[in-house]
């Protein structure tokens, strides 16, 4: 098999798991907004007609452990303990002397803060450095009408435009006035956008060409897709991004 085709095995594989994992759960939909940019605004929202909107990212996020990131720990006043350890797909780390520790989905401040509280019994006020050596490289997954759909790596400030050119160019069915970004909001909810590439292109005009965000999804259509809520839940996104089509 072609590391082409397994790139987008892989892909289908994605969606088939997200859609099964997704499709049993019971939540209500957002209302649609009518804003036309994709928003960022940090914290929980607390007002009662909010209630039911997912939560937004909040700006500049820290990056978050995920299975198979590498940690170097530094001791500075132990350096005995010092270590190198895996998050394994369970999401624990192996601390020497203390054991299984749970680190997925925390930044490194809040590591260094949860190893230390973990040897707090044995090392009094430890000077502790958490060093990321390895970790899942940022990507954004193109689908439908362009020339080679599936998962590029995140290099840099990269936009719309660049994905899809990135991702093989538009074919010949693809619809160019409506290209749709999906960016997830939370686990449940994912937040669209169609962009008018037909439009930026022929006028030159970029300023609304929209720069990805590590795990971005892109598609590409071949019929006419008028409207979309703002908000829609991850488990529909295999209704857009159909693996079927590849």
């Amino acid at each position: 098999m072609s590391m082409h085709s397994k790139i987008l095995c892989f892909f289908g594989a994605w969606i088939l798991l997200v859609t099964a994992g997704r499709a049993c759960a019971g939540q209500g939909k957002p209302e649609a907004s009518t804003a036309d940019a994709l928003t960022a605004a940090g914290g929980p929202k607390t007002t009662p007609e909010a209630v039911d909107r997912p939560e937004l990212h909040r700006r500049n996020p820290r990056y978050q452990l995920s299975k198979d990131d590498v940690l170097q720990l530094n001791f500075a006043l132990t350096p005995d303990l010092n270590q190198t350890v895996s998050v394994q797909p369970d999401g624990y780390i192996t601390l020497l002397g203390v054991g299984d520790l749970h680190v997925e989905g925390q930044t490194i401040p809040e590591v260094r803060e949860s190893i230390r509280l973990a040897y707090a019994k044995t090392l009094h006020n430890a000077i502790i450095t958490v060093r990321l050596m390895d970790f899942e490289k940022p990507y954004f997954i193109v689908g439908g009408e362009v020339g080679h759909p599936g998962k590029f790596e995140l290099r840099g400030d990269t936009t719309v435009t660049e994905a899809v050119a990135i991702a093989g160019g538009f074919t010949e069915s693809s619809k160019h006035s409506q290209v749709w970004l999906f960016r997830r909001v939370s686990n449940d909810w994912a937040e669209t956008q169609r962009f008018d590439l037909k439009r930026m292109l022929k006028s030159g005009d970029l300023r609304e060409d929209a720069h990805l965000r590590p795990g971005d999804m892109l598609y590409v259509p071949k019929n006419t897709l008028s409207k979309m809520k703002r908000f829609i839940p991850v488990a529909t996104l295999g209704t857009y991004l159909n693996p079927g089509q590849f």
